[in-house]
């Protein structure tokens, strides 16, 4: 059995058939394709009911000088601090410290230039979060209304 080669085809019909059983409405929990592989999650409609009997305080959000570091360096990775903060026109440091903390960001390498500064990158647990299967599930800018889109423009 070890050892073994498993057809991948036979490996994704499996997983179908997983996926199928479990959406099901007699489990709470369903067969998720997320961060390139799969995980089981609790379904939505049960969401408030585990998260009472987990007794799971509110997440904390992330801000939004974060959210903004954190998107610049979703679509622009692998990307130098000194190129966020360009794009930014604000000092990074702090914001990219904490989403290395919570691991939305990792390093990826170090740059060809000058001083061949770090190169940061979003991580698998960024996928996880986001719930993303791959990176190519970003939205792109076609996918944002004009309405949505008016940063720094004045109203």
């Amino acid at each position: 059995m070890f050892g073994a080669q498993v057809p991948l085809e036979d490996i994704q019909g499996a997983l179908a058939q997983l996926q199928e059983r479990y959406a099901s409405p007699d489990y709470a929990f369903e067969l998720v394709a997320l961060a390139g592989g799969f995980q089981f999650l609790s379904k939505p409609a049960y969401a408030a009911g585990v998260s009472i009997l987990l007794k799971q305080q509110s997440k904390k959000r992330l801000s939004t000088s974060a959210l903004e570091t954190l998107s610049i360096i979703a679509y622009k990775q692998p990307i130098t601090k000194s190129e966020v903060e360009q794009i930014r026109g604000v000092n990074c440091d702090y914001t990219i410290q904490k989403l290395l903390e919570k691991e939305l960001v990792e390093i990826k390498g170090k740059a060809d230039s000058i001083g061949r500064p770090l190169l940061y990158g979003t991580s698998p647990k960024f996928e996880e979060h986001f719930g993303l299967n791959s990176l190519r599930d970003l939205p792109t800018p076609k996918d944002f209304s004009a309405d949505d889109n008016k940063i720094g423009e004045e109203q």
